[in-house]
């Protein structure tokens, strides 16, 4: 959150959310944090150059790619929000029609920025002119960011977040992303009340086993829409929510055989008080896991004019006021209330598994609220029922966040006979879209490696050798200037 933000910054005289301010408005927008993140594991774990890196992006930027059927598709449905901002329009749509499919989407601006945060590190963008660029178009519409805010901004190292579960005679340790990332704290708490060995034996995606997990989603959530937030400001029992003794008590809680209802659920009292989601794994065993995200389909929908990318509305995940639901419906409390250079609460779950001591599976989602579900059921696809990879990951899929009281079911997810049973157990069932958009590699019997995208978006699996060769630079058509120079050679 930029220093000027405060808590109470998207209510009104009475106290009440001001509808659409932490979304649709420059108070929305939160510090960029992607660029500083990547530049940070760039300098620890790089081994091509920066511009080696870089330039296959500025390369699509500058000259362009073909707009796919789903990105066409996202345009359509994203129309209203980026036709309200001119540089917006003039990006993505031709005569106010959305780029059309096969024709090719060129963002020089874009490419101009990537090429100085190429050319200067983070002061390509935190400083100088992007940054100059960027502080004009916050204040011009209202917005908190200042120079300071970006000058300021830290990428943080953090311990990753592992635990490990039992099923079918093996031994899972599911490695994730710590506070303020909800993923890990509310992924250990459903397994950890779950009898995954029990659980297997149910057919998949029947009435009994969707029923035992969402009694334990929906515990899960209610502790998590409590008691987290990012642990720099507020004191967050993590290891009391996933220590197998609250566990045990919350497991009591379970209901069998009926539906629970989350106005009887209340967080637990421990003793003490747009994303896109890409994995890597390669021949030396280095496993990567990378979730990142502008929050809703195009963030807030602003092109920043002259530096050609998308102002994110992160603040909106914040507890506007507590109680009051976000974009997601996920109900907050004061634990995530704003608060100045506080990091937000995220549902992001990138996670690495090992099964008995060596690499797994790697998986991560987009999809806010439903990515730490999304996350559980390829995991679960796969650990308890023996799907491989593209199997996991394509399987449809169910969600439950405890408010609202609804469990939300994919097309063909349920058969008529589950979904019968279930509304007779007392749940509501919505139907709904794609929930989540997966990616995962897997390990193979032999040894090798299996990636798959998953099939409600338009993701690809590829197998890269990566080889550095001189090649011809990006040429004079790229939007280059003497501060911000194109890289070169380029990497194929």
């Amino acid at each position: 959150a930029p220093a000027r933000a405060g808590r109470d910054m998207f209510l009104d005289a009475d106290g009440k959310v001001v509808a659409g301010l932490s979304l649709a408005s420059h108070l929305g927008v939160g510090v960029p944090g992607s660029v500083a993140g990547l530049l940070e594991l760039h300098r620890r774990f790089g081994w091509l150059e920066r511009s080696e890196v870089m330039s296959p992006a500025i390369r699509l930027a500058a000259r362009g790619f073909e707009v796919s059927a789903a990105l066409h598709g996202d345009l359509v449905a994203g129309r209203a929000k980026l036709l309200r901002y001119q540089d917006s329009a003039d990006v993505f749509f031709r005569d106010g029609e959305p780029v059309a499919v096969g024709d090719l989407l060129v963002q020089r601006d874009l490419a101009r920025t990537l090429s100085a945060i190429n050319s200067k590190g983070r002061d390509g963008f935190y400083r100088g002119a992007v940054a100059e660029l960027l502080i004009a178009e916050i204040e011009a519409r209202g917005g908190l960011i200042t120079g300071d805010d970006l000058a300021q901004y830290e990428a943080k190292w953090r311990e990753p977040f592992a635990f490990t579960v039992q099923a079918g005679g093996h031994e899972f340790e599911l490695i994730t992303h710590p506070l303020p990332s909800s993923g890990s704290v509310t992924l250990t708490q459903i397994l950890g009340l779950l009898d995954l060995d029990q659980l297997s034996r149910e057919p998949w995606n029947s009435a009994v086993y969707v029923h035992r997990v969402v009694e334990a989603e929906r515990l899960a959530y209610s502790d998590r829409n409590y008691w987290l937030g990012d642990s720099d400001f507020v004191d967050v029992p993590v290891a009391e929510l996933t220590s197998a003794s609250y566990l045990a008590k919350r497991r009591k809680l379970l209901p069998t055989g009926r539906a629970g209802h989350s106005s009887g659920v209340a967080h637990g009292r421990p003793e003490s008080t747009e994303t896109t989601h890409f994995c890597v794994a390669d021949q030396w065993g280095n496993v990567v896991a990378i979730t990142t995200t502008l929050n809703a389909g195009f963030g807030l929908g602003a092109v920043v004019p002259g530096a050609g990318f998308l102002l994110n509305n992160e603040m909106d995940d914040f507890s506007a006021r507590p109680g009051t639901p976000n974009l997601y419906g996920l109900t907050g409390a004061e634990a995530n209330a704003v608060a100045p250079r506080k990091r937000m609460l995220s549902s992001m779950t990138p996670t690495i598994v090992r099964r008995d001591g060596s690499f797994w599976l790697t998986m991560g989602s987009p999809g806010g609220s439903t990515i730490i579900t999304t996350v559980l059921q390829v995991f679960a696809n796969a650990a308890l029922f023996g799907m491989n990879v593209a199997e996991a990951v394509d399987a449809p899929r169910f969600h439950h966040q405890w408010l609202p009281d609804v469990i939300a079911v994919e097309p063909d997810a349920l058969s008529d006979r589950a979904s019968a049973s279930l509304a007779e157990m007392g749940y509501k069932l919505t139907r709904r879209g794609a929930l989540g958009r997966a990616s995962a590699i897997g390990r193979t019997a032999d040894g090798g490696y299996a990636g798959w995208p998953d099939r409600r978006g338009s993701g690809a699996a590829v197998p890269l050798d990566v080889r550095v060769e001189d090649d011809e630079d990006l040429g004079t058509d790229h939007p280059g200037s003497d501060e911000l120079e194109p890289p070169s050679p380029d990497v194929k």
